[in-house]
Formats: C-alpha cells, structure tokens, sequence
C-alpha cells in the first residue's frame, strides 16, 4: 500500500492544502479507480490538473464488496473483477499504476495528540505505532500507517494517521493486478475528497457511500474531527443527526465554537432533506459538496461528477501539481 508508507510534509497554509500537501506527497497515477460497496467507478485525467479524458461506472452486485477493517472484503472477488473488466474497457489503464480509492471503514484515521514529537519520520513513526496500538482492533505489526503534523489548538502538537491492515489492502489490489494493472496509490476515498472542501472557516463534511456515514470537520490549518461509522438503509435525518451528534459536540467542546458551514455527499434525491434537516438543527448553511468546489474554477463535466457522487474521483486529481 504505498501511499500509507509516506511521513509528514511540511506545514503549508490552510487546512485542506495542508492535507493536499501531504497527499503530494504521493505519486499521482492518471487513472483513479474507487471501489465502493455498491459500485466501481474510474476516472481518467489529462496532464492539465482538473482535464477528465474519461470516466465510468460499474454497479456491484450486493454482498461482493463487504467492507470492514479487520474482516475480509472481497467474498466475492469474481464478481469485483467482472465489474472492473467492464470498467476498465471504458477507463484504459494502459498496464501503468494507479490510484485505488477505498471503502472509508477499512481505513482507521486518527488525531492524536503529542507533548513532543521527533522531527524524523523514522524516530516518529515506532512512538507512533505505539500510541496507536490500544486504538486498533488488529495487531499494529499487520498494518501500514501514513501520517502527518499539523498544529492543534492552543499550538499542541498533534498527528492526522491513516492506518489500515495490510492483508485487507492487498485484496483490493490483487482484483486489479489480475487484470493486468498495478497500484500505485491506495488511500481512504473521504481522504481523497478532502480537498474540495473550502479553506475557510470550519467546515463539517457528512458523506454517504452504501451503508458506511462519514463525518468530518476541517478548520484552519487543522482536521479537527474524523468518524466513519455504520448506519442502516433507511437512514433518516432524524438517525442521521443522532449519529453526527458527538462529533459536533467534540468540536465544540475542544475549539469552543461552532462550524461555519455544512456540506453534504452521497444523499442522492434524499440530499435536500438532509440538508434542511442539518441546516435546521445547526442554524448555518448547508449545501452540496459540489458547491464548494465552486471557487476552484471547474469545468462543468467536472463538478457533474461530484453531483453524481464521485467527488472522490475529482478530489485525488485536484491535489495534482
């Protein structure tokens, strides 16, 4: 899993650059492929950062993907490898590496909090590690950690860490090295969506993928809050409120203020009863995800992409270059 293996970059201004700069730091392969529960979708991008050359998506039939963190993934990994056969017809990947986008639970994020830290990667990474082992359900020698520094409030020092076990990654790569591709990148596909989110202010991000809520606040130079969490198939705004609920009241306990704005992905025809609902109970505005992307000057074939809930996709290309 080479992303997962990269140390912290530097401290760059505003949040979502500082999260850009730390996936700069990866190789950015043309094709990015996400795996969802319920779909695969692909994207081609052109050398001008935001140019699509292509995309597609592929339905999955139910129970072929099944994502956990400690559980096996693939049960059904002949019917993932149909979709992405098809898949990939559309979105050639020409035999070179690419980006794998995956299912948000099989990748653990954490922001942890540290009195000091070593500048150095490799004297970092091991105390690291070891803050993280009581936090994981799955032995810490299974996995691959990437992280990176960012300031916390009051100037603490505190570390942003993806970790994930590594024979449940080497699934989702092994379905696409069968078909003749490599992977080059795999990461957290909310992770990938980050950089769309605007630079200003706090920002809360509620994303919908089959039955897997993602919550997330970004503030400043910071990611302030980071929780994925399972919900039913009927979800209502009433049981999403409930479910968003402690991470709104953690940010509030730990900055001592609200978030300016709400952003909302994956609700589909659902999104504007979700959004009232949210808008209602927060008292501050509430849009679409792909109204955040306005100020980044995308063509329209673009933004439509993250209107069709693939924001994922036009997230990892927008930290190219």
């Amino acid at each position: 899993m080479p992303s997962l293996s990269a140390a912290a970059p530097s401290p760059a201004h505003g949040p979502i650059s500082r999260v850009a700069r730390w996936l700069n730091a990866m190789p950015h392969p043309a094709c990015v492929v996400e795996i969802a529960a319920h779909r695969v979708a692909a994207a081609r991008w052109g050398k001008v950062r935001g140019q699509l050359d292509s995309f597609a998506v592929e339905p999955l039939p139910t129970g072929a993907v099944m994502p956990s963190p400690v559980d096996a993934n693939v049960p059904q990994p002949e019917a993932l490898k149909f979709a992405l056969r098809r898949l990939f017809a559309r979105v050639p990947h020409h035999g070179a590496p690419m980006t794998i986008l995956i299912p948000d639970p099989v990748v653990r994020v954490f922001i942890l909090p540290f009195e000091t830290l070593p500048r150095s990667a490799a004297e970092a990474l091991p105390l690291l590690r070891w803050r993280l082992k009581k936090s994981v359900p799955f032995d810490m020698d299974e996995t691959v950690v990437s992280w990176m520094r960012q300031q916390g409030r009051d100037a603490k020092i505190e570390v942003m860490a993806a970790v994930a076990r590594q024979r449940i990654i080497r699934e989702y790569e092994q379905a696409i090295e069968s078909l003749g591709a490599s992977a080059g990148v795999v990461l957290g596909s909310t992770l990938a969506s980050l950089p769309l989110l605007e630079d200003r202010g706090a920002t809360l991000l509620i994303r919908l993928s089959g039955k897997t809520l993602t919550t997330v606040i970004a503030r400043g130079s910071n990611l302030c809050v980071y929780r994925s969490s399972e919900i039913s198939s009927d979800l209502t705004p009433h049981a999403m409120l409930d479910e968003i609920f402690p991470a709104i009241a953690y940010y509030q306990d730990t900055w001592g203020e609200s978030v300016d704005r709400g952003r909302l992905a994956g609700f589909g025809s659902r999104d504007e009863v979700f959004r009232t609902a949210l808008a209602d109970e927060l008292s501050v505005p509430v849009g679409p995800l792909a109204d955040a992307v306005d100020s980044l000057h995308l063509g329209s074939g673009v933004r439509d992409l993250i209107l069709q809930d693939l924001d994922a996709l036009v997230g990892w290309t927008m930290n190219r270059g």
